[in-house]
């Protein structure tokens, strides 16, 4: 193989789908997806491609550094595609320790073995750690997340990724570590765990359940579809400069409840209801801590550098997204239920 490139947190919803295009696109490259197999790490996202020759699939803890260590010292990574991470808003108020151990100890656990390895030799090394807007802290209702907009991170999530983005520049600064940082909006599309708004909401309005929303709904996200991630972190991944930061935005602004309204009326239209009946779903519920007023992205370095844009308009891609979660009703089950926490034991304690 020409290159030895580590996925982390590939069978996540972001990840996934990074990992799917690079071993589809470069057969030269040995994709090794390594990932804790979390609630939210499903390797059945990855049928398609576990039996590619080029990808491997290694169950391990990036906060266990003995582990990490000894993965980089068996594979001699090239690369680094670093997405594993705890991710959820509320499950960081619930638990901040979880977030610290895995989004910051885990992250220079690996910039610690990348270190180690490449230390004779940098050439053609890069360690690139995928971040979240988030980092930024909240908008008002005018202005743009800019590359050098100062960090002023709100939850204990967004506060956990800022600091391991902090690690991988001073690791870059102090031990000339190749290394760069993105920092991408909310995403959306097949595979993502529901707990995250849309397959959430539209798992409930199928099942004619409550629709919970927080404060008014007037909170703004700034929705891209995970393929177009994909796409932008292969750019980055690629053309991308050591040093650098790179926003990448979907360029679609909707307030939480003019999104949940819309899912609401595709809906309708899909399941046979008369329009207006899944919006009668909707509650509004206490606001969450420290809520984000607004974000929002501006990913013209991105496009003007590397020449990168969103394939996608929202409603287009919300479309297909709804219907891919309609279509595959056996994966949502088995992610609600846990069932799909089998298909590790059954898929791959045999080989």
């Amino acid at each position: 193989m020409k290159k030895n490139i580590l996925i982390t947190g590939g069978a996540g919803f972001i990840g996934s789908h990074v990992v799917r295009l690079f071993v589809k696109k470069y057969p030269e490259y040995m994709i090794v997806n390594l990932d804790k197999l979390t609630y939210a790490g499903n390797l059945a996202n990855l049928k398609d491609i576990e039996d590619q020759p080029n990808y491997r699939f290694v169950k391990a803890d990036i906060v266990d550094a003995d582990a990490i260590f000894k993965i980089f010292e068996e594979w001699k990574f090239d690369g680094v595609i670093h997405l594993a991470a705890e991710s959820h808003v509320d499950r960081s108020i619930a638990n901040p320790m979880e977030f610290v151990m895995t989004n910051v100890i885990g992250t220079v656990n690996l910039l610690n073995a990348a270190r180690n390895t490449w230390k004779d030799n940098m050439e053609g090394k890069l360690f690139y750690h995928i971040s979240t807007d988030e980092v930024y802290g909240s908008l008002s209702n005018e202005g743009y997340f800019v590359e050098d907009t100062s960090y002023d991170p709100h939850s204990p999530y967004s506060a956990s990724k800022a600091s391991s983005d902090h690690f991988v520049r001073a690791f870059n600064d102090t031990f000339g570590i190749p290394a760069l940082v993105s920092n991408c909006s909310n995403n959306y599309g097949s595979y993502q765990f529901p707990e995250k708004l849309i397959p959430l909401f539209i798992n409930n309005i199928r099942n004619n359940k409550s629709l919970p929303v927080y404060g008014k709904g007037e909170n703004v996200r700034d929705w891209l579809w995970v393929e177009d991630h994909a796409r932008a972190i292969d750019v980055i991944f690629h053309q991308g400069k050591a040093g650098e930061t790179y926003n990448i935005g979907g360029h679609n602004e909707w307030t939480n409840i003019d999104l949940i309204k819309l899912m609401c009326k595709i809906l309708d239209k899909k399941l046979g209801r008369e329009v207006g009946t899944s919006e009668q779903l909707i509650s509004y519920v206490k606001d969450r801590a420290g809520h984000d007023v607004r974000y929002a992205i501006d990913s013209s370095k991105l496009q003007r550098e590397l020449g990168w844009n969103p394939s996608l308009q929202f409603e287009e891609g919300l479309e297909k997204t709804i219907d891919w979660y309609l279509d595959n009703e056996t994966w949502m089950y088995n992610i609600t239920s846990g069932d799909y926490q089998t298909y590790y034991e059954a898929q791959y304690t045999k080989r």
